[in-house]
């Protein structure tokens, strides 16, 4: 398989933000200049100047000055709401330090090595070297470097070179520095920063380099460091090494910078989840607690939903006819007498199921003992927890697989161990070590229920899973001893930022040469064990379960060994499943921990928390003023009235505390869809707004990682096959693609007259200010820069614009931001008004962040229009159900359903859980469903998925078959505008469906209520 790269915004925002700080700078490639030759010895072993003339292309010198260039980092700071810098940040010797924040998971590598290619392209820089903490990072930077080379040269039309730093291979150094094109090196610090043989190389002439130092022949190119995980790099040594090299500039990547230069860039952990750029977390803990009174061994897996009462699953010991005693996993009901069940052992006695809870996942006996799921009581050694884990991960992984399988998507599990014994044992005649051995125990009877549960079902998945043998299904990955080709401990660092790792180059080039094979369904490795001190080695997209079969380890924090699982997965053609409307439902993370879920949780909570110290914590007038809102008109800075309204409203409905805090209220209202209206002159940017209200920390808005034995079946009932229901979702099941008509010579004349009308360009301004220096200063006001006070103010207007010395692609520009052709913005930009037109001499930026938001609304409104579907031959396979119904929340289900297709409802918020009880409780209603999350419609501004199906009773209602999108508020105001231009969309679809379905056609609208969806279909009066 071959994995594929596509560009994604966010990606391309990490780019923009590192390039446009250099704006201004001048294509200046090709700079040439004569490589040092050294010397050389003649036949006699005189030593001579070398006759050996090479010509070198070295990085043009900054142009910029460095005030303009703080001017280009506080713009790009501005535009994100960063904090702003009061100066350039100097370190490693260099005056240029950029910070870049990105998540673990983002592409962070992806987008360092598209910045390269960016910066080679505006700015004619070519040379580059990538510095890393570790063997493992070098070797993953250099597979990417590897795998995205044909997706760059397609982009961009040319390749880069690219090498690792090897002291005794220094001929690359000859072509890094002789080669016109983009040229990156990959080094770890310790090629340059340890005290070895080797490692000193790089600072020594040598004879095998004609008397030359390397570090001078590299730092000749000016070149342009990228530090990758630079917080490992910031011993004084360290730095004082990369001063060596001459650096043009440093960039610096990271997910947990803990040293600021200027940052001009962040994605943190919030902002990834959020997004739903990496996968959601769920934890499977396990909690050790005593019974008082007892010593019976019991462990509480799970709690199963079934078309009857909730089931157990239940691990306890049983005594066999032979008076073996062995472990055993039972699925018990109501009433079950483990005392019975046991083969009547004592300990047993009084445990009889009273209550078996599946909301609350709670197993209550007469004896007055309480279970969670999770819990395991009485004789549990460590072997016990080891072997519980293991379980979990293979029962975890068949549920994934199960579910995912038909999607193409091959479902990996990775256990982390401390000893190579535990899984290979050589003193063992099978080699198998104690591991391996429960491994195979486990899969073997976990293997016999999942197909026992597919009996019926003989389909692909049957067969996968039939086909695959134990001893087949895992391997390992460690370090290969040369001598025996045994498999052994890896040789692990003792001190330092990377305690704990391991520096085997072997080992982390088999993870990597496997890396694509095992996301193929032919390969049948599913479950992998490794030793924990290769971990930095794993990053392969499919890690779906992890589970850690080691000793707590203080060096390794719960963040870092998640972050070997957060990305996004791929299908069998490569493709990232990454689509915004189940990506949440496919991606998720299960660790399988040996604590429990409450104790991993928490600690994993306040370690993502300790890393977002620089976001703001306090939502006052002070935060707000000044920051700047992206809007389709541009950018719009918050007045410190417009500041005062944001505030005042956030206290008025309780979404702050005493402290200026956001409070839980805040967000729990904004995922139900149930936010306070803003006032009126702040509605039209109410998204802009609360995305800055959302920059504010707020421990409510940590991420919420799932329980993952909470998740339940959520069982397909019989009302899914009532004629009622298929009769409208046969109506509805076709697949489509859109057409939009519209000639450009209809919309080149709207754009014209609506620039003429509406375009109003505010000409540029400079604002004089005179002030002097208070008469006492005090610390705080010297901090708070209350030192000077104003004492005279002046705006003018420049007769010519102040940026006539920039040369403006107009028409580039606004094809660009349009998405229009170069011909179609001429065509309207020569019949404008010349007044009109003229303003772009006013203010160029403005002109044009105007006239695209102007003629980007024309265009929507044309499209929308002219905007059409045609039906396909292709239906939605019924597999989008029952894939539905697997792993939901029962904390958001409600009671048990008598008209919905699925036993419960997961509902989203208020309004829905409303509707939900209002439409169970109705005469008129025969069945609905609420629609899986793979049902969705396709249109220009991106797929959209309704929320309910139902059907009514015929002769009840005017309209039979009806799905509704409901919304807390019908004012367009409070809908997103992108929400509005969907839902638009949806009803040019069921208008050209319903063409074909006349007379009985589909009734599509938008509800708020009950009370407005029976007004839509018009009851009729009884006769």
């Amino acid at each position: 398989m071959k994995l594929k790269f596509k560009v994604q915004p966010y990606q391309t925002h990490a780019v923009e933000a590192v390039v446009d700080c250099f704006a201004g700078q001048v294509n200046a490639s090709g700079i040439k200049y004569r490589v040092d030759p050294g010397q050389e010895k003649d036949k006699s072993g005189r030593v001579q100047d070398s006759l050996l003339e090479i010509e070198g292309f070295k990085n043009p010198d900054l142009q910029l000055t460095g005030m303009q260039l703080l001017d280009n980092i506080r713009a790009v700071q501005r535009r994100q709401n960063l904090p702003m810098s009061e100066g350039l940040v100097k370190s490693a010797g260099c005056d240029i330090n950029l910070d870049i924040e990105m998540e673990t998971g983002t592409g962070k590598t992806y987008c360092y090595i598209k910045t390269i290619f960016e910066m080679n392209k505006l700015y004619g820089w070519s040379k580059f070297i990538v510095v890393v903490p570790s063997i493992a990072i070098r070797e993953g930077v250099y597979k990417s470097l590897e795998i995205t080379a044909d997706h760059f040269t397609e982009s961009y039309g040319k390749k880069a070179r690219f090498f690792i730093y090897n002291s005794k291979q220094l001929h690359h150094l000859e072509s890094f520095s002789s080669d016109a094109g983009i040229n990156v090196m990959v080094i770890n610090i310790q090629a340059f920063n340890a005290r070895g043989a080797d490692n000193r190389r790089i600072y020594e002439e040598l004879d095998d380099f004609q008397s030359r130092r390397p570090i001078d022949v590299i730092a000749a190119n000016r070149p342009i460091l990228i530090l990758d995980e630079p917080q490992k790099m910031e011993g004084r040594a360290t730095l004082e090494s990369l001063a060596k090299f001459k650096p043009l500039m440093i960039l610096r990547y990271s997910a947990t910078h803990r040293t600021t230069h200027n940052k001009i860039h962040r994605l943190d952990a919030l902002d990834a989840y959020n997004q739903k750029l990496v996968k959601k977390i769920a934890v499977r803990g396990i909690t050790v607690r005593g019974l008082a009174g007892t010593n019976a061994y019991l462990f509480l897996e799970s709690i199963e939903v079934s078309k009857k009462a909730p089931v157990a699953r239940i691990e306890l010991e049983i005594k066999l006819k032979s008076g073996e005693i062995r472990r055993k996993m039972a699925r018990l009901e109501k009433g079950a007498d483990l005392f019975v069940q046991s083969g009547e052992l004592d300990q047993y006695r009084g445990f009889v199921i009273s209550q078996i809870d599946a909301g609350q996942d709670t197993v209550e006996f007469t004896n007055g003992h309480v279970l969670k799921a999770g819990d395991a009581t009485g004789d549990v050694t460590e072997g016990t927890v080891r072997r519980i884990q293991i379980r979990e991960t293979i029962k975890s992984h068949l549920d994934k697989e199960r579910k995912l399988f038909s999607q193409g998507i091959k479902v990996l599990s990775l256990f982390f161990i401390d000893e190579v014994a535990k899984y290979r044992d050589y003193d063992q005649a099978d080699e198998k070590g104690e591991y391996a051995r429960i491994f195979e125990e486990e899969y073997a009877q976990l293997k016999q229920e999942a197909l026992a549960e597919l009996a019926f079902d003989h389909g692909a998945y049957h067969k996968y899973l039939e086909n695959i043998a134990p001893e087949r299904t895992h391997n390992g990955y460690f370090a290969i001893d040369k001598k025996t080709k045994k498999l052994t401990d890896p040789a692990v660092i003792k001190r330092g930022e990377d305690a704990g790792l391991s520096d085997d180059v072997d080992a982390y080039d088999l993870i990597l040469k496997d890396k694509e094979r095992l996301l193929g369904f032919e390969e049948p490795t599913r479950f992998i064990f490794s030793h924990s001190a290769l971990r930095e080695g794993w990053d392969n997209p499919n890690v779906f379960v992890m589970c850690m079969l080691k000793h707590s380890d203080n060096t390794i924090s719960r963040r870092q060994e998640v972050g070997r699982g957060l990305r996004l997965c791929v299908n069998q053609n490569g493709d990232r499943m990454d689509h915004p409307t189940i990506v949440h439902d496919i991606n998720v993370l299960s660790v399988v921990a040996s604590e429990s879920y409450k104790d991993f949780v928490a600690n994993l909570q306040q370690e993502i928390s300790d890393t977002l110290s620089a976001r703001p914590r306090k939502a006052d007038e002070a935060y707000f003023t000044g920051k700047v809102l992206n809007t389709e008109a541009g950018q719009i800075e918050v007045t410190p009235a417009m500041a005062k309204q944001i505030y005042r409203y956030l206290l008025k409905n309780d979404y702050t505390d005493d402290a200026d805090r956001i409070a839980e209220d805040y967000h729990q209202a904004k995922a139900q869809g149930e936010l306070a209206k803003l006032p009126e002159e702040l509605a039209p940017y109410a998204d802009q707004i609360f995305t800055l209200v959302d920059s504010v920390f707020s421990e409510a808005q940590m991420p919420r990682f799932e329980n993952d034995r909470a998740p339940k079946t959520n069982p397909l009932n019989d009302n899914f096959k009532k004629k009622e229901f298929q009769e409208l979702w046969n109506r509805i099941n076709r697949k489509a693609v859109y057409r939009v008509g519209f000639d450009s010579a209809e919309l080149v004349r709207k754009c014209i007259a609506v620039l003429n009308k509406d375009l109003k360009i505010t000409p540029l301004q400079y604002t004089i200010q005179a002030g002097i220096q208070s008469d006492t200063l005090t610390d705080s006001q010297l901090k708070e820069g209350r030192g000077f006070t104003i004492s005279e103010t002046a705006t003018e207007v420049p007769n010519a614009s102040i940026h006539s010395m920039v040369k403006y692609d107009l028409l580039g520009k606004l094809a660009e931001n349009t998405q229009l052709t170069r011909r179609t913005v001429a065509e309207i930009l020569k019949d404008m008004e010349p007044v009109a037109f003229g303003q772009f001499k006013a203010n160029p930026e403005h002109f044009i962040s105007e006239a695209s938001r102007l003629i980007k609304e024309q265009k929507a409104t044309v499209i929308i229009e002219k905007l059409s579907y045609n039906e396909t031959d292709e239906t939605y396979d019924t597999d989008i159900f029952t894939a539905a119904q697997t792993k939901q929340d029962f904390t958001r289900a409600g009671d048990k359903l008598k008209n919905h297709i699925y036993d419960y409802a997961i509902t989203d918020s208020g309004v829905e859980r409303s509707f939900v009880k209002e439409l169970d409780s109705s005469q008129e209603v025969v069945v609905y469903a609420k629609l899986p999350r793979g049902f969705f419609i396709p249109t220009p501004v991106g797929d959209y998925n309704p929320d309910w199906a139902i059907s009514f009773k015929e002769g009840t209602v005017k309209h039979v078959y009806f799905v509704a999108e409901t919304k807390g508020t019908m004012s367009t105001m409070q809908l997103r505008a992108l929400e509005e231009k969907k839902i638009a969309c949806a009803r040019v679809f069921f208008e050209n469906l319903n063409e074909r379905l006349k007379p009985e056609h589909v009734k599509y609208d938008v509800v708020t209520d009950y009370a407005k969806l029976m007004a839509i279909v018009g009851v009729r009066a009884a006769s």
